[in-house]
């Protein structure tokens, strides 16, 4: 096994060889609960795409070495302290005991060409391949070493390349925000019946909104796209990203449990309904992080981040404490839903972009103002 530090992102790089056998296990161990190789891409289906895997099918049968396939790995402090494992026997002796926590971050096409390889001739079960693994502490590392592995290749919505990580970057979330009720996965569903509960979908979107500073979390655009992602690269190539998003959630799921404390009469809007919203939520981080990181294209230097980021937390936390100390009648004084019902009640063609837009607005003011409103009501109207 070679071994070799990337410090850039203070990533372990090993990369070994395996047979097909043992890197299949390896796979089907890591992705069992999914029922299949969760995130990546589906086979392609182009007619070009289909000649091709049937070549690479028929090359891997006639004896052909395929490029590395590239496993990622998110490992505990303890464990990574311990690296590198130059005596390791065994793949398995440095990686993380619970298999869902790997992630194949390049390789999807070629695993299947190996299964399809198999299947026609089992023999090739013992034939080698190259294996480089990526061992990290936080997800952040390894969401940057995925952005940037991918660059060129066939493009990935952000959405869909956030998924191939999602199952540690789902584990450091809550990990990280302890005020998190429940998390709602495909694994084990449920629906938000109070604060703070949130489904798996719900979380990944508001991580590509916290970075991508905007609303608009799912771009048409191939342009568009582009520009987001170099926006996604430079904002996890930050090492305070990960805690400032963290930190963002945990606010918003603070304001959710106090928002909750009011319940308005039958029919009424209650306050657990604010965040019940998506576009909501969405508004919310997308304004705490034009706020602390900067426009899109305007990013701010670390100090400002840091520094901003520090002063939101603060505020947020002094309105949070004020709205547990009143009773629930005045929180929902203070939140003017009959306000934000009626600029709801507008009509409008994109109804999610002009919610998103609304809750944007108001909650960027609220953070310009400091958290000291008197109530919400210039926030509702300011779009």
């Amino acid at each position: 096994m070679d071994w070799i530090l990337d410090e850039r992102t203070e990533c372990w790089s090993v990369l070994t060889t395996l047979t097909m056998r043992e890197y299949l296990e390896l796979v089907r161990d890591a992705h069992a609960n999914q029922g299949g190789i969760s995130g990546q891409r589906d086979v392609l289906k182009t007619t070009t795409a289909k000649r091709i895997r049937e070549r690479m099918v028929n090359d891997i049968r006639a004896g052909a070495l395929l490029p590395p396939v590239v496993i990622g790995a998110v490992v505990d402090d303890s464990s990574f302290e311990k690296l590198p494992k130059k005596n390791a026997k065994s793949v398995r002796d440095f990686l993380p005991p619970d298999g869902r926590s790997l992630s194949i971050i390049d390789g999807m096409q070629r695993t299947g060409a190996m299964m399809e390889a198999i299947d026609a001739d089992v023999s090739v079960k013992d034939r080698k391949i190259r294996v480089e693994f990526w061992l990290a502490q936080s997800v952040r590392a390894m969401i940057y070493r995925m952005l940037v592995l991918n660059t060129g290749q066939v493009p990935w919505s952000l959405g869909r390349q956030l998924s191939v990580v999602f199952e540690p970057l789902l584990k450091e979330v809550q990990a990280n925000v302890p005020t998190l009720d429940k998390v709602f996965t495909p694994n084990s569903p449920g629906r938000r019946r109070g604060p703070a509960q949130y489904s798996s979908d719900v979380l990944v979107e508001l991580y590509l909104a916290f970075s991508l500073r905007k609303t608009a979390t799912e771009a048409k655009e191939a342009l568009s796209e582009e520009f987001s992602r170099l926006d996604f690269v430079e904002n996890v190539s930050e090492k305070n990203f990960q805690k400032h998003f963290y930190s963002a959630l945990r606010l918003m799921t603070e304001l959710d449990i106090a928002f909750s404390r009011f319940e308005a009469a039958k029919g009424q809007r209650q306050g657990r309904q604010i965040f019940d919203s998506q576009p909501a939520r969405i508004g919310f981080m997308a304004a705490i992080a034009q706020h602390a990181l900067g426009r899109p294209g305007l990013d701010r230097r670390p100090k400002d981040r840091n520094s901003r980021m520090a002063e939101v937390v603060e505020d947020g936390k002094k309105l949070v404490s004020k709205l547990n100390s009143l009773a629930p009648e005045k929180v929902g004084k203070f939140l003017a839903l009959e306000v934000l019902s009626e600029v709801l009640q507008k009509r409008v063609g994109q109804v999610g972009r002009f919610e998103r837009g609304v809750f944007f607005d108001a909650f960027k003011v609220l953070i310009e103002e400091r958290f000291q409103l008197a109530d919400m009501e210039p926030g509702w109207r300011a779009s």
